[in-house]
């Protein structure tokens, strides 16, 4: 009960904050936010920057977004340098209808907000030079640390070593006597 509250509460929230687009049935797309027609690239553009919106057909109102997105990564995809490859494409495919569906689709979406975070963090770090700098200093500081003490447990082992040879032969044996 309080899950459903929570999700509720928070669908209200985004609604309020929810960036409407039309389709016409002439195939163009009306932002109502900025009272514009927009093309595919302004979609992609919202998407890279994070703006929350919704996608709709004008006639019936039905949410077209993820159609939409999958158009704009199709043509991505036949541009440039694919990310999908034909392999991965198929073991997508065959995961359609699998029990196992609902898991893949999680792992998906939780492995691309992984790789998002990782992305955002290390540009943070590229336009603070402080902060990178101040990681790569760490990173040689405890290398050196790593070195030097490794050095320092060689040199004593050596120096045990030497002087347990010299105390052997120092010492004298029982057998000579």
């Amino acid at each position: 009960m309080l899950i459903t509250l929570i999700i509720l509460l928070t669908q209200l929230i985004i609604m309020n904050d929810l960036r409407i687009i039309k389709k016409y049935p002439n195939r163009r797309l009306y932002d109502t936010t900025v009272s514009s027609y927009i093309t595919l690239e302004d979609v992609k553009k919202l998407v890279k920057q994070h703006i929350v919106f919704c996608i709709q057909d004008a006639k019936s109102g039905e949410d077209i977004t993820r159609s939409i997105l999958l158009q704009i990564i199709l043509e991505q995809e036949e541009e440039g340098e694919p990310i999908f490859s034909s392999e991965v494409l198929a073991q997508l495919i065959r995961c359609y209808g699998d029990t196992f569906q609902s898991i893949v689709a999680n792992y998906f979406e939780r492995s691309l907000g992984l790789f998002a975070k990782q992305q955002d963090d290390l540009r943070e770090k590229m336009y603070n030079p402080l902060s990178l700098m101040t990681d790569i200093a760490e990173q040689n500081i405890n290398l050196w640390k790593d070195m030097q003490e490794s050095f320092f447990r060689a040199t004593l082992s050596s120096l045990k070593l030497d002087k347990d040879k010299e105390d052997k032969q120092n010492t004298p044996n029982s057998d000579s006597q």
